[in-house]
């Protein structure tokens, strides 16, 4: 395979899947790490990817928020097993804090119709808790953004000052050990930080395709993260450079 064909073809797997690992890379087109180590760095230097610890992300899919419609058909079975986890950690009575995030949106889901606070600025997750007559739900309202199908804003921000929950569920774009939480743009970023300030105990929920990366805007740093619930797939080794920075972190087999 000539050089160039093998990086048009790296560079499709990049776009198509959003993040990809050097290991991937590696078996999938049967050349060293190195090598592949090689090609992500003469791509990033071309500007059409971003490298991150142990691999690459798309340009396209880092940079931006994606449609909340593109988000949730992404790493479904990933996001269920990361709900049906976090469900452990919720009694009845529990104030709890979801975000605009598909992830949350699959633990809004997942939710038994119990007695319940949730306090969201998710209309997906709305929808989700409706048929939950046991469920108290309020809304923040504030600036409806149709890409997120969420309300965003100052607003956003204004409404959540009025409460304290005991606990909040929210994901993010990116993270990473020394970098913290990060997000696709400042709204986004102001109400997920807002919440974790105004809940007793953080949880982040996140698939492993985020572990690792960066993204433009900071939310906090894993000081103010609690647990991190993840999937099976969370890549050991940054995994445990996280739990370093004593942070819980719960996945299938960790």
């Amino acid at each position: 395979m000539l050089v160039a064909e093998r990086h048009k073809k790296i560079l499709n797997t990049v776009v198509e899947e959003g993040s990809v690992r050097v290991s991937q890379l590696s078996k999938m087109f049967g050349f060293t790490e190195e090598t592949i180590r090689r090609d992500l760095e003469k791509l990033e230097r071309e500007g059409k990817l971003k490298r991150t610890h142990g691999g690459a992300i798309s340009i396209q899919e880092g940079e931006k928020d994606l449609p909340y419609a593109k988000r949730e058909t992404q790493r479904v079975s990933e996001k269920e097993e990361i709900a049906q986890l976090a469900l452990s950690f919720i009694e009845e009575d529990d104030c709890i804090l979801l975000d605009g995030s598909s992830t949350a949106n699959f633990l809004a889901k997942a939710l038994p119709n119990i007695p319940l606070t949730v306090i969201t600025n998710s209309v997906r997750a709305l929808m989700e808790l409706m048929p939950k007559e046991k469920i108290h739900v309020i809304c923040t309202g504030g600036s409806f953004s149709h890409t997120a199908h969420s309300f965003l804003g100052p607003l956003t921000i204004q409404s959540l000052d009025n409460y304290h929950a005991d606990k909040a569920f929210i994901s993010c774009k990116a993270l990473d050990a020394k970098w913290g939480i990060s997000e696709a743009n400042d709204m986004q970023a102001m109400v997920k930080k807002k919440m974790l300030e105004i809940a007793q105990t953080n949880f982040l929920l996140l698939d492993h395709s985020k572990v690792g990366k960066k993204a433009i805007t900071n939310v906090a740093g894993l000081e103010k993260i609690d647990y991190i619930i993840s999937d099976a797939l969370a890549d050991t080794e940054l995994i445990n450079e996280i739990k370093s920075k004593d942070v819980q972190v719960i996945s299938p087999d960790k």
